[in-house]
């Protein structure tokens, strides 16, 4: 997994994609993180060849392995509405977090502010517990710098980035 470029981000950005970095480098059996908006578009991923690869169009759909951050922030958005709409339904406040455990790995949403959520896709051999304990890391220092400036920030890096890439 690789992290995108932060050249000409602002310091926020930069500690953001900083934060991402290192939860990916010291948690062992991550196979995508992303960072996902409130209103379902990805900022932030473990990934960033791939969120280019999905933007070019329908017919040049990415064929690598399922589970990379386009898909998990697909998979993270539907899940973070269901599980809201549960909570309303059941008055049963905010949700957290939400832990999928599937016989081939983890799917692991947390919420981070404004509706915006974090996601990881983990290997069937992850640490659930490890997982859970630097997510809840990364959401305590991202939730207080993730603005509505710095999520427009960072969508607009994500946007820039096959242009970038073409020259």
């Amino acid at each position: 997994m690789t992290a995108p470029s932060t050249f000409g981000l602002s310091s926020e950005a930069r500690n953001l994609h900083w934060l991402l970095t290192n939860l990916v480098e010291e948690v062992p059996g991550l196979q995508s993180v992303a960072v996902v908006s409130s209103d379902g578009l990805l900022l932030l991923s473990s990934d960033p060849g791939r969120n280019a690869e999905v933007r070019t169009g329908a017919e040049a759909r990415p064929t690598g392995p399922k589970g990379s951050s386009a898909d998990l922030a697909t998979i993270v958005s539907g899940i973070g509405s269901l599980t809201i709409g549960a909570a309303k339904l059941m008055d049963g406040g905010g949700v957290k977090q939400t832990m999928v455990a599937m016989d081939e790995g983890s799917v692991f949403v947390m919420s981070i502010s404004d509706g915006s959520l974090l996601g990881v896709h983990g290997a069937p051999d992850c640490d659930m517990s490890v997982v859970a304990y630097h997510m809840a890391l990364f959401v305590g220092r991202a939730g207080h710098v993730l603005t509505p400036e710095l999520r427009s920030e960072l969508r607009q890096s994500l946007e820039a980035e096959p242009t970038e890439s073409a020259q």
